[in-house]
């Protein structure tokens, strides 16, 4: 699923089609990239999410559960309920996860060849030494991914448990997992679209800058504003499609873990 992430974060920083470097479509992005960088061009600031992931997953389901727990000694619906313990698990998730985002959004900008970039340790040392840990260092972006986030849990938790307990199970095991899997597909698809101007001011926040030592994007709905004006309403979804193709069917499959897995525990344990 990596090099989804490293064409659609190529996607995002990239502004207008005028630059003649600029990529042309999806099919010209994969072609550019592996005849320009090789096939490990896919892979670059693959380090941090490995190293994120399991963390991050963890925080997720977690502070989901926590979140439903608390959420259920209030008068809010279930149904609501499970969206807004949704958005609780994403923002803490999003400050997790962050400081990992930003060092590998600038190795995937980096288009040099894979062996001439930094590693991502060399790369998290020179956003210290250069910003420091804050908002202008190994934290920028930080409400950018705050919305990404939590926008993403609140539509992907809450249409998915609703959806499901709104359609009747199937007693056949393999259309009961088809349904939960296309339930969870859809999931998926919907948060993606709904978050993706989010990511694209991450991105072109915590991607490099169109002028060397001069900031332009600075906060979150500045960057969506200067996106918008500059360069049209579609710029804010740029990436939508390798992001559907990696988080549509990951979101399924990923949330059928948690379920099988969470139930089997309370099974046996």
């Amino acid at each position: 699923m990596h090099p989804l992430d490293v064409v659609k974060t190529r996607f995002q920083i990239q502004r207008g089609t005028s630059d003649p470097t600029s990529y042309k479509s999806l099919g010209d992005c994969f072609r550019t990239i592996f005849r320009n960088e090789g096939a490990f061009g896919f892979y670059k600031g693959i380090l941090p999410p490995i190293l994120a992931e399991t963390p991050k997953r963890a925080v997720k389901f977690f502070t989901f559960e926590q979140y439903k727990k608390l959420l259920n000694l209030t008068p809010l619906s279930p149904g609501v309920a499970l969206s807004v313990a949704g958005l609780g698990s994403g923002l803490t998730e999003a400050v997790v996860v962050n400081p990992f985002e930003v060092v590998k959004v600038s190795l995937q900008a980096n288009r040099d060849s894979f062996k001439e970039q930094p590693s991502s340790f060399a790369q998290a040392r020179r956003i210290i030494k250069s910003d420091g840990f804050g908002l202008r260092g190994l934290n920028k972006g930080l409400t950018s991914t705050l919305g990404r986030h939590g926008v993403f849990n609140m539509i992907y938790f809450g249409f998915y448990f609703n959806v499901k307990d709104a359609i009747p199970t199937n007693p056949d095991p393999t259309l009961e997992f088809l349904r939960k899997f296309t339930i969870g597909l859809l999931s998926g698809t919907i948060s993606s679209c709904a978050n993706i101007p989010f990511d694209v001011a991450k991105s072109r926040i915590q991607g490099p800058q169109p002028v060397p030592g001069e900031i332009k994007y600075r906060t979150c709905f500045q960057t969506m504003a200067l996106v918008y004006r500059e360069e049209g309403y579609f710029a804010l979804y740029k990436g939508l499609v390798p992001k559907i193709m990696r988080l549509g069917p990951g979101g399924a499959v990923m949330l059928l873990v948690y379920e099988y897995v969470s139930g089997w525990l309370q099974e046996n344990w």
